[in-house]
């Protein structure tokens, strides 16, 4: 496999440069470790999921162009699936069990890409951290692709809204040998997705002690119980 990443689209990156004009400023944005992101090879780029904008931030936290998966019925309309496909984005068709996505998400690995992975699969309600769902290590585990842990934080510690400060928190890259999967079995797979959103956790740790906030630990260490 050649490790030169996926060139990034020209939509997207005309709209990664007035979307940064826009959410910098709007969102008081803060980016740290966006240099832990690896400039070459597959990535999984495995965030916290708080608002429907996450996608956009975090597309314009980092260089690299960023994939998603989208609910099959925006891509209805040629002109607008045109648009999302030009960004990154790839559908997820309902009935499948998220299947035809996953395989999506593995052609792009496969082409040096970067994926990005909500990796608790639906938004939080109050900012904090929920249990992971494991398609994030499935994907790791098929793929190989380095997988680096990324939360997102407002400034009150809960949910984002505009003109609150918003930080985002980009960790090293996990090592392989930790993440390490024998297999795709349902139990290690969880185990690997609590490894993941142990990082998640320990990064969103950092940043609330950075804003002076008290730490939440005891609730959101959960999802990385052995459970």
């Amino acid at each position: 496999m050649k490790s030169k990443p996926k060139r990034k689209g020209l939509v997207y990156a005309i709209g990664q440069f007035f979307l940064t004009l826009f959410y910098y400023p709007v969102f008081r944005l803060h980016v740290r470790g966006r240099e832990n992101v690896p400039r070459t090879g597959p990535v999984l780029l495995c965030c916290n999921h708080m608002a429907k904008r996450d996608p956009v931030m975090l597309g314009v936290s980092v260089r690299r162009q960023v994939f998603y998966m989208a609910k099959e019925e925006l891509f209805e309309n040629w002109f607008i699936g045109g648009i999302l496909r030009s960004l990154g984005a790839f559908p997820v068709r309902r009935g499948t069990g998220g299947a035809d996505a996953l395989a999506d998400a593995d052609q792009l690995l496969e082409e040096n890409a970067m994926v990005g992975v909500f990796i608790e699969g639906t938004r939080s309600k109050d900012g904090r951290l929920q249990k992971p769902k494991t398609g994030a290590a499935l994907l790791a585990y098929r793929s190989g692709a380095q997988v680096v842990p990324v939360c997102i934080t407002a400034g009150d510690g809960g949910l984002p809204k505009k003109f609150k400060r918003h930080i985002v928190n980009i960790g090293k890259p996990i090592p392989a040998e930790k993440l390490a999967i024998p297999d795709d079995s349902g139990m290690q797979l969880r185990k690997a997705s609590r490894m993941i959103m142990a990082e998640i956790a320990a990064l969103r740790e950092e940043t609330l002690k950075e804003l002076g906030l008290p730490s939440q630990l005891p609730e959101e260490a959960a999802p990385s119980d052995s459970k």
